[in-house]
């Protein structure tokens, strides 16, 4: 079956489809590049994700309505780091509009150049494979070039709110 032969159903309110997603705990991701000029530019996701293992492949969504959308469309490379628990500031600073995102000493660059957030969890340099429409959002596929791990707790979204990772 494909998209187009689905059944079509009227569109659920947003305000429904808002408060379903905010219920969805995740884990919290700064995305960044550089432009053709070498200034860095990024962003706060939650939506990253694993999609293969051979090749390994990671996919981030953007909103086509961000600042540096069609910087992150062009660029050949981007990269993702995976915040820990005490990066919330991070988080809230590459979330802010107009903020002075990489005057912050906690971002560095990587080996290879790009903007990363020092002790994140994960670190990901990122070649760009495919660029994919998804709605009003865009949807990065990269695969990795290289990978920095540090240990930690992670960063977690939930109901609008940044906390960390509670063990039972």
């Amino acid at each position: 079956m494909t998209a187009s032969d689905a059944p079509h159903a009227p569109d659920v309110p947003e305000t429904d489809f808002r408060n379903a997603m905010a219920s969805f705990a995740s884990g919290v991701t700064l995305v960044t590049t550089r432009d053709a000029a070498g200034r860095p530019h990024g962003f706060t996701a939650s939506s990253f994700a694993s999609l293969s293992l051979h090749p390994p492949m990671v996919l981030v969504c953007m909103g086509k309505r961000a600042t540096a959308y069609e910087i992150f469309t062009q660029a050949p490379t981007f990269a993702v780091s995976v915040l820990n628990a005490g990066q919330t500031h991070l988080a809230k600073l590459f979330s802010t509009r107009g903020a002075d995102r990489f005057g912050d000493p906690a971002m560095i660059d990587s080996v290879r150049g790009l903007p990363v957030a020092d002790g994140a969890l994960a670190q990901f340099d990122c070649a760009l494979e495919i660029l994919h429409p998804g709605g009003d959002h865009a949807i990065l596929i990269g695969r990795p070039l290289s990978i920095r791990l540090t240990p930690g707790q992670p960063l977690v979204h939930w109901d609008r709110r940044f906390g960390g990772f509670a063990e039972s």
